[in-house]
């Protein structure tokens, strides 16, 4: 009866509003297969996992002719097979190919694309880029050797993420036309985000790229050993000036060359990530000379990081809101202090993950003292991490909303009442694998919290109590 008094744009509507869990989806089509139908038509998102055999493409098509809406799609190739399809050659290119025909066949709507697959060759963009013509964001992978003139077919594209993967080989009508697109062309487009995984120092076009990214506001690079095409650093001039936001993971060979032209050219950066590569010289280098307003520092720098940087930071970068610093085993507790106290008026997120903060005596009850604008805070696996250092940062910040804890498997519940009863706008904690904290302490702080909306713990330590109380005052426990 209920099915016949719904019409479909009302039940459309609803599902659109429900959760993308697989359990909204498994309810739906439990009820007819009329609701089954509209409940896919009515997505606009969807992601799947698979294997690389030729039936998924005949399954993939019909599957996604029941998603008319779809705006934002990813495909991506199932972790069991990742490493047996690693050596792509061109047949596996070929299949991947035909894979993403059927997707511009089937979804001429979209907007965003995660085509991790396989690596595609320039002509299947090509003709993706008639089909989709809306797409404004695509993250795919490309074999050797690299083209990048077919970004200009996408008019509308703000965002792309590249992984460059190995092939055995190239066949020659690829490659003639892969070297005329690869002609010099100046045509200027509309990136705003760019992500570069894998360039290796012989791949060339890079260069290119860069001369036509002059409005370049987010940068990406992950496992690059270049980014220069063997020449200068002349043409990545081209994209510094207006970008705000750089990351560089596991990049240690142009982290130096990276930092100086941004420090130089680039008075617009508000964030700096950099991960597992780097230089002393060369971070010390632009955190003294850099001319931007740096909002946003997150370092895991575990050999690279030390009181000097930390020094040159309370110095020169006194408007950070938000610093995350991950395992500086070469920090000193004074360093850490001297920062909290030239921070103290700015900080509103501090991230100490995996830093030791406990054998740093009398540090985070400094540190809470000082930062009393802490709206954030991460001391996630600081393993040894007991109560009462805890506890006597705790005191201090009264305006937490978020905390995380993971890992710190030496506190006990004892945390977990302190907290309650400490800060009383905390709106997320994250207490996973913290032994210590039992299943009575967390149902007493879940009553104990007006504010909380998120929590993260294990299942466990969840009594019903708990539960009932959670769903009532709208509380997420999950165990993320």
């Amino acid at each position: 009866m209920m099915d016949n008094m719904l019409c479909d744009e009302l039940l459309q509507e609803i599902f659109r509003r429900l959760p993308p869990t697989a359990s909204s989806s498994l309810s739906v089509s439990l009820v007819s297969k009329r609701w089954l139908n509209l409940y896919r038509s009515s997505k606009t998102s969807l992601s799947l996992r698979f294997l690389p055999y030729n039936s998924v493409i005949v399954s993939l098509s019909s599957l996604l002719s029941y998603y008319a809406s779809l705006s934002s799609l990813s495909l991506v190739l199932s972790d069991a097979t990742t490493n047996s399809t690693s050596s792509n050659n061109n047949s596996s290119t070929a299949f991947f190919d035909h894979l993403l025909f059927v997707v511009s066949s089937c979804c001429s709507n979209l907007h965003n694309l995660r085509f991790l697959a396989g690596p595609v060759s320039v002509s299947s963009l090509l003709s993706l880029s008639k089909a989709c013509s809306h797409l404004t964001s695509i993250t795919v992978s490309l074999s050797r050797p690299l083209f990048f003139n077919w970004v200009v077919s996408f008019c509308c594209l703000k965002e792309l993420c590249l992984y460059v993967c190995s092939t055995d080989g190239v066949d020659d009508e690829v490659r003639r036309f892969g070297l005329c697109l690869n002609e010099e062309l100046d045509a200027e487009f509309g990136l705003e985000c760019l992500c570069l995984s894998g360039i290796q120092a012989d791949d060339k076009g890079v260069g290119w790229l860069w001369r036509n990214c002059k409005g370049l506001k987010k940068l990406q690079l992950k496992s690059c050993e270049s980014i220069v095409d063997g020449e200068s650093f002349s043409s990545f001039i081209w994209c510094v000036e207006g970008l705000q936001e750089v990351e560089l993971r596991k990049c240690r060979s142009i982290v130096d060359g990276v930092l100086l032209r941004l420090a130089e050219n680039c008075a617009s950066l508000n964030s700096l990530l950099v991960y597992d590569g780097g230089s002393r010289e060369g971070l010390l280098e632009f955190i003294s000379t850099c001319r931007c307003n740096l909002q946003k520092l997150d370092l895991r720098l575990p050999l690279d990081l030390n009181n000097d940087h930390l020094s040159a930071v309370a110095v020169n970068l006194r408007g950070l809101s938000t610093l995350r610093l991950q395992s500086c085993c070469l920090v000193t507790g004074e360093s850490l202090k001297t920062l909290g106290t030239a921070l103290h008026y700015s900080l509103e997120e501090l991230a100490l993950i995996n830093c030791d903060v406990e054998r740093k005596l009398g540090l985070l009850a400094t540190l809470g003292q000082n930062l009393r604008m802490l709206r954030k805070l991460d001391l996630s696996y600081n393993e040894m991490l007991l109560d009462k250092e805890f506890i006597s940062m705790l005191v201090s910040c009264n305006h937490l909303t978020e905390l995380k804890l993971r890992g710190c498997r030496s506190l006990t519940s004892l945390t977990l009442v302190s907290i309650s009863k400490t800060c009383k706008r905390l709106q997320s904690v994250d207490i996973m694998n913290c032994p210590g904290i039992r299943a009575q302490a967390v149902e007493f702080f879940v009553l104990n919290c007006p504010q909380m909306r998120q929590m993260l713990v294990e299942e466990s330590k969840v009594s019903d109590i708990a539960k009932t109380w959670a769903l009532h005052k709208v509380i997420e426990v999950t165990a993320g």
